[in-house]
Protein backbone atom coordinates (compact mmCIF):
# COMPACT_ATOMS: atom_id res chain seq x y z
CA UNK A 1 0.00 0.00 0.00
CA UNK A 2 1.44 3.39 -1.00
CA UNK A 3 1.77 6.38 1.29
CA UNK A 4 -1.09 8.21 -0.36
CA UNK A 5 -3.40 5.30 0.41
CA UNK A 6 -2.79 5.80 4.11
CA UNK A 7 -4.98 8.89 4.03
CA UNK A 8 -8.68 8.65 3.32
CA UNK A 9 -12.22 9.74 4.10
CA UNK A 10 -14.40 8.36 6.87
CA UNK A 11 -16.64 5.56 5.56
CA UNK A 12 -20.38 6.06 5.76
CA UNK A 13 -21.87 4.91 9.03
CA UNK A 14 -18.61 5.10 10.95
CA UNK A 15 -18.36 7.12 14.17
CA UNK A 16 -16.93 10.63 13.73
CA UNK A 17 -13.18 10.97 13.95
CA UNK A 18 -11.79 11.63 17.43
CA UNK A 19 -10.43 15.11 18.11
CA UNK A 20 -6.71 15.83 18.01
CA UNK A 21 -3.95 18.05 16.72
CA UNK A 22 -1.63 18.10 13.72
CA UNK A 23 1.83 18.62 15.18
CA UNK A 24 5.40 18.48 13.94
CA UNK A 25 8.74 20.15 13.63
CA UNK A 26 8.56 23.91 13.07
CA UNK A 27 8.54 23.95 9.28
CA UNK A 28 7.41 27.61 9.28
CA UNK A 29 10.69 28.73 10.85
CA UNK A 30 12.59 26.32 8.63
CA UNK A 31 11.00 27.79 5.51
CA UNK A 32 11.74 31.28 6.77
CA UNK A 33 15.40 30.32 6.95
CA UNK A 34 15.16 29.35 3.30
CA UNK A 35 13.40 32.59 2.32
CA UNK A 36 15.51 35.04 4.40
CA UNK A 37 14.54 38.61 5.34
CA UNK A 38 15.70 38.70 8.98
CA UNK A 39 15.97 41.85 11.10
CA UNK A 40 19.43 43.22 11.84
CA UNK A 41 20.91 42.38 15.26
CA UNK A 42 19.61 44.65 18.01
CA UNK A 43 21.57 43.14 20.90
CA UNK A 44 24.94 41.45 21.48
CA UNK A 45 25.50 38.70 24.05
CA UNK A 46 28.67 36.83 24.98
CA UNK A 47 29.11 33.06 25.39
CA UNK A 48 32.05 30.77 25.90
CA UNK A 49 30.62 27.80 23.98
CA UNK A 50 27.47 28.07 21.88
CA UNK A 51 25.76 24.76 21.06
CA UNK A 52 23.29 24.97 18.18
CA UNK A 53 20.73 22.19 18.40
CA UNK A 54 19.02 20.79 21.49
CA UNK A 55 18.61 17.20 20.32
CA UNK A 56 20.58 14.30 21.77
CA UNK A 57 23.88 15.42 20.20
CA UNK A 58 23.65 18.97 21.50
CA UNK A 59 22.49 17.90 24.94
CA UNK A 60 25.29 15.31 25.07
CA UNK A 61 27.85 18.00 24.27
CA UNK A 62 26.42 20.14 27.07
CA UNK A 63 26.37 17.12 29.42
CA UNK A 64 30.03 16.40 28.78
CA UNK A 65 31.10 20.04 29.12
CA UNK A 66 29.27 20.22 32.45
CA UNK A 67 31.10 17.10 33.59
CA UNK A 68 34.34 18.97 32.85
CA UNK A 69 33.16 21.89 35.04
CA UNK A 70 32.60 24.17 32.03
CA UNK A 71 29.72 26.51 32.88
CA UNK A 72 29.91 29.16 30.16
CA UNK A 73 27.97 27.25 27.48
CA UNK A 74 24.53 27.86 26.04
CA UNK A 75 22.27 25.53 24.02
CA UNK A 76 20.10 27.08 21.29
CA UNK A 77 17.10 25.05 20.10
CA UNK A 78 14.78 26.14 17.27
CA UNK A 79 11.78 24.16 18.54
CA UNK A 80 9.75 25.06 21.63
CA UNK A 81 11.34 22.25 23.62
CA UNK A 82 14.58 20.27 23.44
CA UNK A 83 14.90 16.58 22.70
CA UNK A 84 14.78 16.20 18.93
CA UNK A 85 13.69 12.66 18.06
CA UNK A 86 13.50 11.76 21.77
CA UNK A 87 10.69 14.11 22.72
CA UNK A 88 7.53 12.92 24.45
CA UNK A 89 4.01 13.95 25.36
CA UNK A 90 1.96 13.67 28.53
CA UNK A 91 -1.72 12.82 28.99
CA UNK A 92 -3.65 12.74 32.28
CA UNK A 93 -3.11 8.97 32.21
CA UNK A 94 0.46 8.38 31.05
CA UNK A 95 3.47 9.83 29.22
CA UNK A 96 4.11 8.63 25.67
CA UNK A 97 6.83 9.01 23.00
CA UNK A 98 6.80 11.14 19.87
CA UNK A 99 9.86 9.42 18.45
CA UNK A 100 12.58 7.05 19.66
CA UNK A 101 11.19 4.65 22.21
CA UNK A 102 13.90 2.21 23.32
CA UNK A 103 17.61 1.68 23.93
CA UNK A 104 19.18 -1.77 23.45
CA UNK A 105 21.53 -2.99 26.16
CA UNK A 106 24.72 -0.99 25.48
CA UNK A 107 27.83 -2.79 24.34
CA UNK A 108 31.19 -2.22 26.00
CA UNK A 109 32.17 0.21 23.22
CA UNK A 110 29.26 2.51 24.12
CA UNK A 111 31.12 3.82 27.17
CA UNK A 112 29.30 7.14 27.34
CA UNK A 113 25.87 5.49 27.14
CA UNK A 114 26.87 3.26 30.05
CA UNK A 115 28.19 6.26 32.00
CA UNK A 116 24.91 8.11 31.53
CA UNK A 117 22.88 5.06 32.58
CA UNK A 118 25.04 4.67 35.69
CA UNK A 119 24.61 8.36 36.48
CA UNK A 120 20.84 7.93 36.24
CA UNK A 121 20.93 4.84 38.47
CA UNK A 122 19.62 2.54 35.75
CA UNK A 123 22.90 0.69 35.25
CA UNK A 124 23.86 -0.59 38.68
CA UNK A 125 27.47 -1.25 39.58
CA UNK A 126 30.48 -0.48 37.40
CA UNK A 127 29.73 0.88 33.90
CA UNK A 128 32.57 -1.24 32.48
CA UNK A 129 31.15 -4.55 33.73
CA UNK A 130 30.60 -7.21 31.08
CA UNK A 131 27.13 -8.01 32.44
CA UNK A 132 25.93 -5.13 34.63
CA UNK A 133 22.60 -5.20 36.41
CA UNK A 134 19.86 -2.88 35.22
CA UNK A 135 16.99 -1.32 37.13
CA UNK A 136 14.09 -3.65 36.37
CA UNK A 137 11.70 -0.70 36.03
CA UNK A 138 13.50 0.18 32.78
CA UNK A 139 13.93 -3.33 31.39
CA UNK A 140 11.09 -3.89 28.94
CA UNK A 141 8.35 -5.93 30.59
CA UNK A 142 7.41 -9.22 28.95
CA UNK A 143 6.08 -9.98 26.45
CA UNK A 144 8.37 -7.61 24.55
CA UNK A 145 7.20 -7.97 20.95
CA UNK A 146 4.86 -9.81 18.61
CA UNK A 147 3.99 -9.70 14.91
CA UNK A 148 0.53 -9.81 13.28
CA UNK A 149 0.38 -12.05 10.20
CA UNK A 150 -2.41 -13.92 8.43
CA UNK A 151 -4.97 -12.98 11.07
CA UNK A 152 -2.88 -14.18 14.04
CA UNK A 153 -0.40 -12.68 16.47
CA UNK A 154 2.92 -14.54 16.69
CA UNK A 155 5.40 -14.17 19.54
CA UNK A 156 8.66 -12.44 18.62
CA UNK A 157 9.48 -10.44 15.53
CA UNK A 158 10.30 -13.11 12.95
CA UNK A 159 7.22 -15.02 11.73
CA UNK A 160 7.36 -18.80 12.03
CA UNK A 161 3.81 -20.23 11.71
CA UNK A 162 3.09 -22.27 8.61
CA UNK A 163 6.56 -21.95 7.07
CA UNK A 164 8.13 -24.87 5.22
CA UNK A 165 11.34 -26.55 6.30
CA UNK A 166 13.43 -24.66 3.74
CA UNK A 167 12.36 -21.25 5.04
CA UNK A 168 12.87 -22.26 8.66
CA UNK A 169 16.37 -23.47 7.75
CA UNK A 170 17.14 -20.10 6.15
CA UNK A 171 15.97 -18.34 9.31
CA UNK A 172 18.25 -20.53 11.42
CA UNK A 173 21.18 -19.87 9.10
CA UNK A 174 20.52 -16.11 9.11
CA UNK A 175 20.56 -15.97 12.93
CA UNK A 176 23.76 -18.02 12.95
CA UNK A 177 25.38 -15.66 10.44
CA UNK A 178 24.42 -12.58 12.44
CA UNK A 179 25.96 -14.11 15.57
CA UNK A 180 29.15 -14.70 13.59
CA UNK A 181 29.18 -11.09 12.42
CA UNK A 182 28.84 -9.86 15.99
CA UNK A 183 32.21 -11.48 16.66
CA UNK A 184 33.85 -10.70 13.31
CA UNK A 185 36.89 -8.43 13.24
CA UNK A 186 38.83 -6.82 10.45
CA UNK A 187 42.56 -7.00 9.79
CA UNK A 188 42.91 -3.84 11.91
CA UNK A 189 41.60 -5.72 14.97
CA UNK A 190 38.38 -3.72 15.21
CA UNK A 191 34.92 -5.26 15.28
CA UNK A 192 33.41 -5.32 11.81
CA UNK A 193 30.26 -3.63 13.10
CA UNK A 194 30.64 -1.58 16.27
CA UNK A 195 28.49 1.03 17.90
CA UNK A 196 29.39 3.88 17.81
CA UNK A 197 29.99 3.14 14.13
CA UNK A 198 33.20 5.20 14.12
CA UNK A 199 34.85 2.38 16.08
CA UNK A 200 34.12 -0.19 13.34
CA UNK A 201 36.79 -1.86 11.24
CA UNK A 202 38.17 -0.02 8.21
CA UNK A 203 39.05 -3.29 6.53
CA UNK A 204 38.05 -2.91 2.83
CA UNK A 205 36.36 -6.30 2.96
CA UNK A 206 33.72 -4.84 5.25
CA UNK A 207 33.54 -1.33 3.84
CA UNK A 208 32.78 -2.73 0.36
CA UNK A 209 29.37 -3.72 1.75
CA UNK A 210 28.41 -0.05 1.63
CA UNK A 211 28.36 -0.23 -2.18
CA UNK A 212 25.37 -2.59 -2.43
CA UNK A 213 21.89 -2.70 -0.93
CA UNK A 214 20.93 -4.88 2.01
CA UNK A 215 18.41 -6.75 -0.12
CA UNK A 216 21.16 -7.58 -2.62
CA UNK A 217 23.43 -8.86 0.14
CA UNK A 218 20.66 -11.15 1.37
CA UNK A 219 20.05 -12.55 -2.08
CA UNK A 220 23.76 -12.90 -2.87
CA UNK A 221 24.19 -14.92 0.33
CA UNK A 222 21.32 -17.29 -0.36
CA UNK A 223 18.77 -15.64 1.93
CA UNK A 224 15.71 -15.60 -0.31
CA UNK A 225 13.00 -16.49 2.21
CA UNK A 226 10.12 -13.96 2.18
CA UNK A 227 10.07 -13.80 5.99
CA UNK A 228 13.76 -12.83 6.11
CA UNK A 229 13.33 -10.11 3.50
CA UNK A 230 10.33 -8.86 5.44
CA UNK A 231 12.40 -8.77 8.65
CA UNK A 232 15.23 -6.91 6.92
CA UNK A 233 12.77 -4.46 5.39
CA UNK A 234 11.05 -3.90 8.72
CA UNK A 235 14.39 -3.33 10.47
CA UNK A 236 15.65 -0.74 7.99
CA UNK A 237 12.33 1.10 7.87
CA UNK A 238 12.21 1.13 11.66
CA UNK A 239 15.74 2.44 12.31
CA UNK A 240 16.60 4.25 9.09
CA UNK A 241 13.32 5.21 7.43
CA UNK A 242 14.34 3.35 4.25
CA UNK A 243 13.36 0.06 2.61
CA UNK A 244 16.01 -2.67 2.59
CA UNK A 245 16.24 -2.21 -1.18
CA UNK A 246 17.32 1.41 -0.52
CA UNK A 247 19.64 0.75 2.44
CA UNK A 248 23.39 0.19 2.40
CA UNK A 249 24.20 -3.45 3.13
CA UNK A 250 26.76 -2.21 5.67
CA UNK A 251 24.02 -0.31 7.51
CA UNK A 252 21.61 -3.25 7.29
CA UNK A 253 24.15 -5.66 8.77
CA UNK A 254 25.14 -3.07 11.37
CA UNK A 255 21.54 -3.14 12.62
CA UNK A 256 21.78 -6.87 13.39
CA UNK A 257 25.47 -7.23 14.30
CA UNK A 258 26.60 -4.09 16.13
CA UNK A 259 24.93 -4.61 19.49
CA UNK A 260 26.25 -7.29 21.77
CA UNK A 261 25.43 -5.80 25.15
CA UNK A 262 24.57 -8.15 28.01
CA UNK A 263 22.97 -7.89 31.42
CA UNK A 264 23.25 -9.85 34.62
CA UNK A 265 19.48 -9.82 35.03
CA UNK A 266 18.07 -9.87 31.49
CA UNK A 267 18.41 -11.64 28.16
CA UNK A 268 20.77 -10.12 25.60
CA UNK A 269 17.88 -9.05 23.34
CA UNK A 270 16.22 -7.04 26.12
CA UNK A 271 15.78 -3.31 25.68
CA UNK A 272 15.53 -0.38 28.07
CA UNK A 273 12.37 1.65 27.78
CA UNK A 274 9.85 3.80 29.64
CA UNK A 275 6.29 4.99 28.98
CA UNK A 276 7.71 8.16 27.36
CA UNK A 277 10.17 6.30 25.14
CA UNK A 278 13.67 7.78 25.23
CA UNK A 279 12.61 11.07 26.78
CA UNK A 280 13.94 9.93 30.16
CA UNK A 281 17.40 9.68 28.61
CA UNK A 282 17.01 13.11 27.08
CA UNK A 283 16.02 14.59 30.44
CA UNK A 284 19.05 12.99 32.07
CA UNK A 285 21.31 14.77 29.60
CA UNK A 286 19.37 18.05 29.78
CA UNK A 287 19.61 18.18 33.58
CA UNK A 288 23.28 19.12 33.22
CA UNK A 289 22.28 22.07 31.04
CA UNK A 290 19.53 23.36 33.32
CA UNK A 291 19.10 27.11 32.89
CA UNK A 292 21.31 27.13 29.78
CA UNK A 293 18.83 25.96 27.12
CA UNK A 294 17.16 28.64 24.99
CA UNK A 295 14.19 27.40 22.94
CA UNK A 296 12.49 29.12 20.01
CA UNK A 297 15.95 30.25 18.89
CA UNK A 298 16.72 29.98 15.16
CA UNK A 299 20.29 30.54 14.01
CA UNK A 300 20.30 32.28 10.62
CA UNK A 301 23.89 33.49 10.21
CA UNK A 302 27.35 32.28 11.31
CA UNK A 303 30.59 34.20 10.78
CA UNK A 304 33.83 32.65 12.02
CA UNK A 305 36.41 35.25 13.05
CA UNK A 306 39.95 34.98 14.37
CA UNK A 307 39.02 35.30 18.03
CA UNK A 308 35.28 34.46 18.10
CA UNK A 309 32.28 33.22 16.15
CA UNK A 310 29.43 35.66 15.54
CA UNK A 311 26.06 33.89 15.50
CA UNK A 312 22.87 35.77 14.60
CA UNK A 313 19.80 34.23 16.23
CA UNK A 314 16.13 35.03 15.71
CA UNK A 315 14.47 35.19 19.14
CA UNK A 316 10.83 36.11 18.74
CA UNK A 317 10.71 39.16 16.49
CA UNK A 318 14.30 40.33 17.04
CA UNK A 319 17.78 39.17 16.16
CA UNK A 320 20.35 38.72 18.91
CA UNK A 321 24.01 38.39 17.97
CA UNK A 322 25.95 35.94 20.12
CA UNK A 323 29.71 36.21 20.19
CA UNK A 324 31.21 32.89 21.28
CA UNK A 325 34.73 31.58 21.59
CA UNK A 326 33.59 28.15 20.32
CA UNK A 327 30.58 26.95 18.32
CA UNK A 328 29.25 23.38 18.33
CA UNK A 329 26.88 22.76 15.41
CA UNK A 330 24.60 19.98 16.66
CA UNK A 331 21.74 20.59 14.22
CA UNK A 332 21.23 18.61 10.97
CA UNK A 333 24.09 18.97 8.52
CA UNK A 334 21.96 20.12 5.58
CA UNK A 335 21.02 23.35 7.41
CA UNK A 336 24.61 24.51 7.97
CA UNK A 337 25.29 25.70 4.37
CA UNK A 338 22.28 27.99 4.63
CA UNK A 339 23.66 29.87 7.62
CA UNK A 340 27.45 29.70 7.18
CA UNK A 341 28.23 31.68 4.05
CA UNK A 342 31.97 30.98 4.22
CA UNK A 343 31.54 27.23 4.70
CA UNK A 344 34.34 25.39 2.83
CA UNK A 345 33.14 24.05 -0.51
CA UNK A 346 34.03 20.40 0.11
CA UNK A 347 32.34 20.47 3.51
CA UNK A 348 29.25 22.09 2.01
CA UNK A 349 29.05 19.36 -0.64
CA UNK A 350 29.33 16.69 2.05
CA UNK A 351 26.61 18.32 4.13
CA UNK A 352 24.26 18.39 1.14
CA UNK A 353 25.19 14.91 -0.15
CA UNK A 354 22.63 13.07 1.94
CA UNK A 355 18.86 13.14 2.11
CA UNK A 356 16.49 12.67 5.02
CA UNK A 357 13.66 10.24 5.66
CA UNK A 358 10.17 11.72 6.28
CA UNK A 359 8.28 10.16 9.18
CA UNK A 360 4.81 10.16 10.66
CA UNK A 361 3.97 9.33 14.28
CA UNK A 362 0.50 9.21 15.82
CA UNK A 363 -0.62 8.84 19.42
CA UNK A 364 -4.02 7.24 19.92
CA UNK A 365 -5.51 7.82 23.37
CA UNK A 366 -7.82 4.90 24.16
CA UNK A 367 -10.50 4.64 26.83
CA UNK A 368 -9.78 0.92 27.18
CA UNK A 369 -7.64 -1.81 25.66
CA UNK A 370 -9.08 -2.88 22.30
CA UNK A 371 -10.40 -6.26 21.29
CA UNK A 372 -7.62 -8.80 20.65
CA UNK A 373 -7.24 -11.24 17.79
CA UNK A 374 -6.05 -14.78 18.38
CA UNK A 375 -2.47 -15.72 19.10
CA UNK A 376 0.30 -14.18 21.21
CA UNK A 377 -0.82 -11.82 24.00
CA UNK A 378 -0.52 -8.03 23.93
CA UNK A 379 3.10 -6.88 23.97
CA UNK A 380 5.05 -3.64 24.30
CA UNK A 381 5.91 -3.58 20.59
CA UNK A 382 3.16 -4.77 18.25
CA UNK A 383 4.32 -5.12 14.65
CA UNK A 384 2.29 -5.58 11.45
CA UNK A 385 3.58 -7.97 8.80
CA UNK A 386 1.61 -6.70 5.80
CA UNK A 387 0.79 -3.07 6.43
CA UNK A 388 2.06 0.41 5.51
CA UNK A 389 2.77 1.24 9.16
CA UNK A 390 5.36 -0.36 11.39
CA UNK A 391 2.85 -1.05 14.18
CA UNK A 392 2.58 0.51 17.61
CA UNK A 393 4.05 0.50 21.11
CA UNK A 394 1.89 0.59 24.24
CA UNK A 395 2.76 3.41 26.65
CA UNK A 396 1.24 1.66 29.68
CA UNK A 397 3.06 -1.65 29.10
CA UNK A 398 5.81 -0.73 31.58
CA UNK A 399 3.09 0.04 34.17
CA UNK A 400 1.86 -3.54 34.00
CA UNK A 401 1.49 -3.76 37.79
CA UNK A 402 -0.97 -0.85 37.84
CA UNK A 403 -4.64 -1.10 36.89
CA UNK A 404 -5.33 1.71 34.44
CA UNK A 405 -8.59 2.59 32.76
CA UNK A 406 -7.06 3.29 29.35
CA UNK A 407 -3.83 3.45 27.40
CA UNK A 408 -1.95 5.22 24.60
CA UNK A 409 -0.83 3.51 21.39
CA UNK A 410 2.09 5.18 19.59
CA UNK A 411 1.90 4.34 15.89
CA UNK A 412 4.88 4.70 13.56
CA UNK A 413 5.04 5.10 9.79
CA UNK A 414 8.12 5.69 7.62
CA UNK A 415 7.22 7.22 4.25
CA UNK A 416 9.89 5.08 2.59
CA UNK A 417 7.82 4.31 -0.51
CA UNK A 418 8.01 7.89 -1.79
CA UNK A 419 10.95 10.04 -2.82
CA UNK A 420 11.90 12.03 0.32
CA UNK A 421 10.84 15.37 -1.18
CA UNK A 422 7.46 13.91 -2.17
CA UNK A 423 7.04 12.46 1.31
CA UNK A 424 7.70 15.87 2.85
CA UNK A 425 5.17 17.45 0.52
CA UNK A 426 2.58 14.85 1.53
CA UNK A 427 3.26 15.52 5.22
CA UNK A 428 2.88 19.25 4.70
CA UNK A 429 -0.28 19.19 2.60
CA UNK A 430 -2.33 16.29 4.03
CA UNK A 431 -4.87 17.33 6.71
CA UNK A 432 -4.97 15.62 10.09
CA UNK A 433 -8.38 14.09 9.36
CA UNK A 434 -7.05 12.22 6.33
CA UNK A 435 -4.08 10.81 8.26
CA UNK A 436 -6.33 9.86 11.19
CA UNK A 437 -8.81 8.04 8.96
CA UNK A 438 -6.05 6.08 7.23
CA UNK A 439 -4.45 5.06 10.53
CA UNK A 440 -7.74 3.96 12.08
CA UNK A 441 -8.65 1.97 8.97
CA UNK A 442 -5.28 0.22 9.14
CA UNK A 443 -5.59 -0.58 12.85
CA UNK A 444 -9.20 -1.78 12.50
CA UNK A 445 -7.92 -4.79 10.57
CA UNK A 446 -6.26 -5.87 13.81
CA UNK A 447 -8.49 -4.28 16.48
CA UNK A 448 -12.08 -4.02 15.14
CA UNK A 449 -13.27 -1.73 17.98
CA UNK A 450 -10.36 0.69 18.07
CA UNK A 451 -12.28 3.51 16.38
CA UNK A 452 -14.92 3.43 19.10
CA UNK A 453 -12.30 3.39 21.88
CA UNK A 454 -10.09 6.18 20.52
CA UNK A 455 -10.93 9.40 22.35
CA UNK A 456 -8.08 11.47 20.88
CA UNK A 457 -5.70 11.05 17.94
CA UNK A 458 -2.74 13.40 17.48
CA UNK A 459 -0.44 13.34 14.45
CA UNK A 460 3.23 14.36 14.49
CA UNK A 461 5.07 15.03 11.22
CA UNK A 462 8.84 15.01 10.84
CA UNK A 463 9.97 15.79 7.30
CA UNK A 464 13.71 15.40 8.05
CA UNK A 465 13.58 12.70 10.72
CA UNK A 466 16.93 11.04 9.98
CA UNK A 467 19.71 10.90 7.41
CA UNK A 468 19.18 7.97 5.03
CA UNK A 469 22.03 5.39 4.88
CA UNK A 470 21.61 4.60 1.19
CA UNK A 471 24.30 2.56 -0.63
CA UNK A 472 27.52 4.51 -0.92
CA UNK A 473 26.62 7.08 1.73
CA UNK A 474 28.66 5.74 4.66
CA UNK A 475 32.16 4.91 3.48
CA UNK A 476 32.57 6.73 0.15
CA UNK A 477 34.25 9.77 1.69
CA UNK A 478 31.49 12.39 1.96
CA UNK A 479 30.28 11.41 5.42
CA UNK A 480 33.85 11.19 6.67
CA UNK A 481 34.45 14.80 5.60
CA UNK A 482 31.76 15.85 8.04
CA UNK A 483 33.06 13.60 10.81
CA UNK A 484 36.70 14.65 10.33
CA UNK A 485 36.13 18.40 9.90
CA UNK A 486 38.44 20.62 11.94
CA UNK A 487 38.13 24.37 12.38
CA UNK A 488 39.70 26.63 15.01
CA UNK A 489 36.31 27.66 16.38
CA UNK A 490 33.57 25.50 14.80
CA UNK A 491 32.95 21.83 15.68
CA UNK A 492 30.30 19.57 14.19
CA UNK A 493 28.19 17.24 16.32
CA UNK A 494 25.14 15.34 15.07
CA UNK A 495 24.09 11.79 14.21
CA UNK A 496 24.41 12.93 10.58
CA UNK A 497 28.16 12.50 11.06
CA UNK A 498 27.48 8.78 11.50
CA UNK A 499 25.14 8.63 8.53
CA UNK A 500 22.11 7.38 10.46
CA UNK A 501 20.18 8.38 13.56
CA UNK A 502 20.53 6.27 16.70
CA UNK A 503 20.78 7.42 20.31
CA UNK A 504 24.25 5.91 20.70
CA UNK A 505 25.52 7.67 17.58
CA UNK A 506 24.04 11.06 18.50
CA UNK A 507 25.45 10.90 22.02
CA UNK A 508 28.90 9.85 20.77
CA UNK A 509 29.07 12.74 18.29
CA UNK A 510 28.04 15.22 20.98
CA UNK A 511 30.60 13.96 23.50
CA UNK A 512 33.35 13.89 20.87
CA UNK A 513 32.58 17.50 19.92
CA UNK A 514 32.74 18.51 23.59
CA UNK A 515 36.11 16.77 23.94
CA UNK A 516 37.45 18.71 20.96
CA UNK A 517 36.20 21.97 22.45
CA UNK A 518 37.86 21.11 25.76
CA UNK A 519 41.12 20.27 24.00
CA UNK A 520 41.13 23.64 22.25
CA UNK A 521 40.41 25.47 25.48
CA UNK A 522 43.36 23.74 27.10
CA UNK A 523 45.58 24.30 24.07
CA UNK A 524 46.13 20.57 23.57
CA UNK A 525 44.74 20.39 20.01
CA UNK A 526 42.02 18.08 18.80
CA UNK A 527 41.38 14.72 20.36
CA UNK A 528 41.34 11.72 18.02
CA UNK A 529 38.11 9.93 17.12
Amino acid sequence: MGAAALAGCAPAGKPPLPPGELLGMNHTLGHRLRDGGFPAPSEIRKAGVLIVGGGISGLSAAWWLAHAAVDDFLVLEMENEPGGNSRAGQSPLVAYPWGAHYLPLPSLEAVHVRELLAELGVLQGGPAAQKPLYDERFLCATPQERVYRNGLWEEGLLPHRGLDAGEREQQRRFHERMEELKQARGSDGRRAFAIPMELSSRDPEWLELDRISFSQWLTDNGFTAPSLHWLANYATRDDYGTAHTQTSAWAGLHYFACRNGEAGNAASDAVLTAPDGNAWLMRGLAAKAAGRIVTGAMVWRIDEGKSSVAVDVLLGAKTVRFEARQLVWAAPAFVLPRVWGAMPGELKAAALAGDYAPWLTANLHLSDLPEERHGAPSSWDNVFYDSPGLGYVVATHQLIRRRLSGTVFTYYRALHDLAPAEGRRLLLETPREAWAEGILAELERVHPDIRRLTIRLDIFRNGHAMRRPVPGSLWSGQREKLADFRSPRITLAHADLSGFSLFEEAQYRGVLAAERVLARRSGAGSTPA
